[in-house]
């Protein structure tokens, strides 16, 4: 397949700043959909040039073998997962795999995982240290025992890592937040005060698929988390919300959940994103961040606005809204 190549005057209706960075496009290939940055260039006419940014996988202090199989179920919609971590530590990330990355081509973001507090802000420190352009907290991964999204969703402990990790770097730090929790509103407030400059809104939600034949769950962890297209009402949500908060501090967000068309996107940028995350669509179609960047052009061109970033937190609301749990 061959992909037309962008236009100086495209790239510039394409390009967001985010956290001073200079994202090519406002699409961010997500944390655990794409390795560690190289598996997805194998493909022909795949580059990461069609992206702002590349998000590696989660990362801890020491290697991890991850959750026990299965890992991955389909379900209607999405897909669940249950892959536990799955890493050869950061010392061989930072040695051995970055060194391979070409970092002319895109941005790279380390995803900092851990089960303590010390291994959060260990993990940070490491990576401080090296080439490595900005550090995603995943303080809200639902497939591990300790740590994760036992820290996501208490507002404390996310203040607590953010506030570690801040010590230790001076990277720009994007805190994942959970959408299993009573209110993001507030635990994002609490990480901007503990030093976060930037959100990823939002991480998967908690879900199981169980085999009617053997009468147990299909994820050998029992339950994962649910992403892909059937949680996309969610996360437009909680990234509106977050966005509430965040607009006073010119936080800016990366929206994710379910992302697989040039419509979602813009969706996730009126409610306030100023970036986007694309991450399951990619198992179904690796070249969709080409359709993503042509048809967000496209809508730029007919709404005849010069860039993409206009889009922002332009969400109109209703003035006649009712209860918000949507009930009769």
């Amino acid at each position: 397949m061959t992909v037309k190549k962008l236009t100086a005057a495209e790239q510039q209706k394409l390009a967001v700043d985010f956290c001073g960075l200079s994202f090519t496009t406002p699409l961010v290939l997500l944390s655990g959909c794409v390795g560690f940055g190289e598996e997805y260039t194998r493909i022909s006419g795949f580059s990461n040039r069609a992206t702002g940014a590349v998000c590696l996988k989660g990362t801890t202090l020491e290697p991890r073998l991850g959750n026990a199989p299965h890992r991955i179920a389909e379900t209607p919609g999405g897909m669940l997962n249950a892959i536990g971590l799955q890493n050869p530590g950061v010392d061989h990330v930072i040695n051995t795999i970055l060194p391979e990355l070409d970092f002319s081509e895109t941005r790279f973001i380390a995803n900092v995982s851990g089960s303590t507090i010390e291994e959060y802000t260990e993990v940070t420190r490491r990576f401080d240290e090296s080439p490595i352009d900005a550090i995603e907290i995943n303080i809200s991964c639902p497939n591990v025992r300790e740590g994760g999204v036992t820290f996501g969703n208490d507002p404390d402990m996310s203040a607590r890592v953010v506030a570690a990790c801040r010590a230790v770097t001076d990277k720009p730090l994007i805190t994942k937040l959970s959408p299993n929790q009573t209110d993001i509103a507030d635990n994002a407030r609490r990480c901007i005060e503990a030093g976060t400059d930037a959100f990823a809104v939002i991480n998967t939600l908690m879900g199981m698929a169980i085999d009617i034949n053997t009468r147990t769950p299909v994820i050998g962890n029992n339950q994962g988390g649910l992403s892909g297209p059937a949680i996309k009402p969610v996360a437009l949500l909680r990234t509106h919300q977050v966005h509430q908060v965040c607009r006073a501090h010119d936080i800016p967000i990366i929206g994710q959940g379910g992302i697989t068309t040039a419509q979602d996107a813009i969706e996730f940028l009126i409610a306030g994103a100023a970036a986007v995350g694309i991450g399951t669509a990619l198992f179904y179609d690796p070249l969709i961040c080409d359709t993503i960047n042509r048809g967000l052009l496209d809508y730029l061109a007919l709404q005849q606005l010069d860039s993409v970033s206009d889009l922002t937190g332009s969400l109109q609301l209703h003035g006649n809204a009712n209860s918000p749990c949507g009930c009769d």
